[in-house]
């Protein structure tokens, strides 16, 4: 019997280590998900300021000049 009880025993302290071990890599996957979240935010507005740039620099034509340039001084 005592080596039925010894058993026992072990299995009882190898279930709570591996119910830890689960508790911490659950707060680790929760740690890891709340960051790649706000990742894809980020990405999302900076993917939309890059939309808006692309806009307006469609909207302008290709060869101006630069607006300190005035050949009309000259």
């Amino acid at each position: 019997m005592p080596d039925l009880e010894q058993r026992l025993t072990r299995l009882e302290e190898l279930s709570f280590f591996q119910e830890e071990q689960l508790r911490q890599l659950n707060a680790a996957l929760t740690a890891q998900q709340t960051q790649l979240d706000k990742v894809e935010r980020d990405l999302a507005d900076a993917l939309a300021v890059i939309r808006l740039l692309r806009e307006k620099l469609a909207e302008q034509p290709e060869n101006t000049l630069p607006p300190h340039f005035m050949p009309e001084r000259y």
